[in-house]
């Protein structure tokens, strides 16, 4: 995909969305259940979709939320309900809808206290800590955000008591009620007025900003950051981490300078993404333009997308590549925190094989999951492992007594690692990767992705479910060809052929017409693209056949 002209330039007037125009979409709007593309549908992080497609409307929310709770009602979850939103536009409106429904099933509700933004991280740690000790009563979750996605989406996601994201089996029973609803034209939503909702003895306001912020000490060395005094720059991208990037400042005295600290659902601020589009992903160096520029002002520089469930690391060498930064956080925390030996590590199957060797190198098993952090929830929060990552910057760990701190990404105690790295060590993340690339041999990663015909998506089936042979990759003997996950023997649609010194990993989008191929060589580039023509050439074989 060839890059827009204008990528990382500031966008413009024309580049905006017409909040009233959406935000009259999703009550007007009214979504046709026999249409596949307008029916609820739970990705890898939730139901997403637009307004102005009939994809996110006020009868999807109303019948996801009664779906949701029905399902607590089957599983006896009777504890309160954390619900969150984000600063997108339609987070706005489809978190008055769903507390509208809850509170009228009888539901307790936990909101924040000014009825502000809550990133995904504050929602999984608070039901985390509310769970803590108990054993009926649990509470569970909801997150409104589309996460890094452009202003015009919205997004609803549902956590299950561990904190994490619900696995399949839970969101294909909330997703066939919800679908159900909708085909009945909405019968049996039992709904209130937001004005009577937000009256109810069952909405409790909770400060999670200041309890959150105030346990930070216990998963991050603080004081070694203090000590430190470093100069950091945070693009808090207009999202819903902002207030908690101040009261970390204010609580910690650092020398934090925010940009981009306050809400705006048109997110007007933002330098366009790779395809000319808005989109607040913290991991592109296009959508990362404004703060990089800064880069030689700071020892550091900071970024989070909307929910603050990723991370975007930036030292003067640049924006650090998301593999890179996984590798040196789990290099620095199993030799910086007493974490017992048992605990293992978690990465996804398409995360760099540098990290492999480095969770190698620190002693310690290696847990290898198919994309989606709902993979790690359950593990992290029993305990069992110290750190979960993916390739998207999305992770989370344990903290520094070895209880779980979040189920879901954090994207602020990632950002906040990085600063403890530096304290720590005077070496910048980017230098730290650098000694381990010198010990652990140099990446060269690339994802393409592919537009695919309907006949090509259909036979990832097929593939999946047969992978075929193949003995030499790349001038390098085939040592694996997977169609389920090491880790969990769980199926990710699609293979990944690994060799010592190379893989590459092929699966279809689960949202558009398109199937990624990620690899990597830790031979240098010139094999990288070895590898990445072979594989083009056995997919377009295989697909065919």
């Amino acid at each position: 995909m060839s890059k827009h002209p204008r990528a990382g330039t500031i966008a413009s007037k024309d580049d905006l969305i017409n909040i009233p125009a959406l935000m009259a979409a999703y009550y007007v709007n009214e979504p046709n259940p026999g249409k596949a593309s307008e029916q609820v549908s739970f990705g890898t992080s939730g139901h997403r979709g637009s307004a102005l497609k009939h994809s996110f409307n006020e009868a999807h929310i109303l019948a996801i939320s009664q779906a949701i709770v029905a399902y607590r009602e089957e599983q006896g979850i009777t504890g309160p309900i954390m619900l969150g939103k984000d600063t997108h536009a339609l987070s706005e409106a489809a978190f008055i809808t769903a507390l509208e429904v809850f509170i009228a099933n009888g539901l307790e509700v936990h909101i924040q206290s000014d009825l502000g933004y809550t990133p995904t991280p504050v929602i999984s740690h608070a039901i985390l800590t509310y769970n803590r000790g108990r054993t009926e009563g649990l509470a569970d979750g909801v997150v409104i955000t589309p996460s890094h996605n452009p202003p015009q989406d919205g997004g609803f996601k549902y956590n299950p008591p561990h904190g994490g994201p619900a696995d399949g089996d839970v969101t294909k029973v909330i997703e066939k009620y919800a679908n159900a609803i909708l085909s009945s034209e909405l019968i049996g939503v039992n709904v209130t007025s937001f004005a009577h909702a937000k009256k109810s003895k069952r909405v409790k306001k909770i400060d999670w900003i200041s309890a959150y912020v105030s346990q930070l000490d216990q998963v991050i060395d603080i004081a070694a950051i203090q000590k430190a005094g470093l100069r950091v720059g945070v693009d808090a991208m207009g999202g819903a981490g902002a207030a908690y990037w101040r009261a970390i400042k204010a609580a910690y005295n650092l020398d934090i300078t925010l940009f981009n600290d306050h809400a705006d659902p048109s997110f007007s601020f933002m330098a366009l993404d790779k395809d000319g589009a808005i989109r607040m992903d913290c991991s592109s160096a296009d959508a990362m333009a404004s703060l990089l520029a800064l880069k030689d002002d700071f020892d550091l520089g900071l970024g989070n997308d909307p929910d603050y469930d990723r991370h975007g690391i930036v030292t003067p060498d640049g924006l650090m590549n998301p593999n890179h930064y996984l590798a040196v956080a789990i290099d620095y925390l199993c030799s910086h925190r007493d974490w017992s030996a048992d605990k293992a590590i978690g990465k996804t199957l398409v995360s760099s094989a540098i990290i492999d060797r480095v969770v190698a190198g620190a002693g310690r098993s290696l847990m290898e999951v198919p994309v989606g952090f709902k993979w790690f929830a359950e593990g992290l929060a029993a305990g069992d492992l110290a750190f979960a990552g993916e390739e998207s910057a999305g992770a989370s760990f344990l903290d520094r007594q070895g209880h779980a701190w979040s189920t879901d990404k954090d994207g602020i105690i990632l950002c906040l690692l990085a600063m403890e790295i530096q304290a720590v060590t005077g070496k910048s993340p980017s230098d730290y990767y650098r000694e381990l690339e010198a010990n652990y041999g140099q990446s060269s990663y690339a994802r393409l992705d592919c537009k695919a015909s309907a006949a090509e998506m259909a036979a990832f089936a097929d593939l999946a479910a047969q992978p075929p042979a193949l003995s030499v990759l790349a001038g390098e003997p085939v040592t694996a060809v997977l169609n389920r996950a090491p880790g969990n023997q769980a199926g990710f649609g699609g293979i990944k052929v690994t060799t010592e010194n190379g893989w590459f990993a092929v699966r279809p989008s689960g949202t558009e017409p398109v199937y990624k191929i990620y690899a990597e060589s830790l031979k240098g580039p010139e094999h990288l693209a070895a590898i990445q023509a072979e594989a083009q050439h056995h997919l377009a074989e295989w697909l065919q056949a």
